[in-house]
């Protein structure tokens, strides 16, 4: 079974950002992984990323800073395949793994 991996609600954002040391709200973002070995694997690789600040990042968009995805690729569907970031991916733990 797939299982929801965290959601975010508020940030301060960092150096390199619109505007840095501002706080911005959040977004829901919802993730999931596989609940097996190595989903467990991954969603504590992805824990770390979040709290170093790599799973979100602030863009500037029509004047305006919105918090989006960062570079890490996150499935956000329980389907659709890989094409609409969904299961099934075969590839897909190994490919976040190696980002990670």
């Amino acid at each position: 079974a797939l299982q929801p991996l965290f959601k975010m609600s508020y940030s301060c954002s960092k150096v390199g950002d619109p505007r840095p040391g501002q706080p911005y709200t959040g977004g829901n973002f919802c993730a999931f992984l596989p609940d097996n070995k190595e989903g467990q694997k991954t969603a504590m690789l992805l824990k770390e990323a979040f709290e170093h600040g790599l799973t979100f990042q602030i863009k500037s968009c029509n004047e305006e800073e919105i918090v989006t995805w960062g570079l890490i690729p996150h499935k956000t569907s329980w389907n659709g395949g890989k094409a609409r970031n969904g299961y099934p991916d075969a590839q897909y733990l190994r490919e976040v793994c190696a980002v990670l």
